[in-house]
């Protein structure tokens, strides 16, 4: 059973929050594919600082033994203890706007509990809208602008920006939970999924992370320097573009989803989804072919990190 204390503090050396600010959910959790919301996440802490307003009680609401928190041993002693971090802050854009954001692990216990008292901070601060993301795998092609699936009480951004709208159950995470009660409670809230190439799922694919500071920008008017990250996704491209031409089945494989992609784009496979079984590869194929290419990048990371 987890710890039945005060689910969050309030900071004493918070800075005010203005009233009518966007709020921005940023929570890793059940799904993340291509890391897109953590490489979100080390983007606001690096290069916005976010300045912590209320600090959610890990003690209730993460179960550290599926998540556990790091410790540092140098020789002969513990040097530092890393528990994970669930905070709601005040950040600025790279032009100055303030906005709201909720940014961490998604939580293990107290959802109802944990979605009640974020609805009831963001009322008390007087958000103006609600914009949260996350990505899912899709067989699509990483050759093809990466699209989104759009949710929420904004009919301007899920008419205009949702490439798929499907009629379907899937398992819930607490992003899920928080735009369903916003939405109750009467919000302005949009959720983003990001629609992630599934061979490239389980990798740190830097589009991902644009494509969802993107949709931020889209829904609040916030402006983010993201030149690095697009460097880093130069680069990754480029490593994966040779990889694919050095590979005639991953050639043939990636035509099959591009061709596939720009029908379903075009109008042309109506009544047809976008998840399509049969001649599609599946993501264990393009995974197969795409393993060494992994494999060496992670190697190749390790041994800077150890220069």
């Amino acid at each position: 059973m987890p710890y039945s204390g005060p689910l969050y503090e309030r900071v004493a050396s918070a800075p005010p929050v203005p009233p009518g600010l966007p709020m921005v959910i940023a929570l890793t959790g059940f799904t993340d594919a291509g890391g897109a919301v953590a490489r979100m996440q080390e983007y606001f802490n690096e290069s916005l600082e976010p300045a912590p307003v209320v600090a959610f009680s890990s003690d209730v609401l993460l179960d550290y033994r599926a998540r556990r928190p790091i410790i540092t041993f140098e020789g002969d002693h513990l040097s530092e203890y890393r528990p994970a971090r669930l905070e709601l802050s005040l950040a600025h854009d790279a032009i100055g706007q303030p906005f709201v954001l909720l940014s961490g692990y998604e939580p293990d216990f107290a959802w109802e509990a944990f979605a009640e008292t974020v609805v009831g901070l963001a009322e008390g601060l007087e958000v103006a809208t609600v914009t949260w993301v996350h990505a899912i795998p899709m067989p699509v092609p990483h050759t093809r602008p990466l699209g989104t699936t759009v949710s929420g009480t904004r009919r301007e951004l899920t008419e205009a920006h949702s490439v798929w709208k499907p009629r379907t159950q899937v398992p819930s995470t607490v992003g899920h939970l928080l735009e369903y009660r916003f939405a109750q409670a009467g919000a302005d809230v949009a959720g983003f999924v990001l629609l992630v190439p599934h061979y490239l799922g389980d990798t740190e694919y830097p589009a991902a992370a644009l494509a969802g500071l993107d949709s931020i920008s889209v829904a609040t008017g916030l402006v983010f320097a993201v030149d690095d990250v697009r460097e880093e996704n130069r680069e990754y491209l480029a490593k994966v573009d040779d990889q694919v031409a050095g590979s005639d089945e991953l050639q043939t494989m990636l035509h099959g989803l591009e061709e596939r992609y720009d029908a379903y784009m075009a109008g042309s496979t109506l009544g047809q989804p976008i998840i399509h079984a049969g001649d599609l590869p599946s993501a264990d194929e393009l995974a197969a072919e795409l393993e060494r290419f992994l494999a060496d990048r992670r190697s190749d990371d390790d041994r800077r990190g150890r220069i």
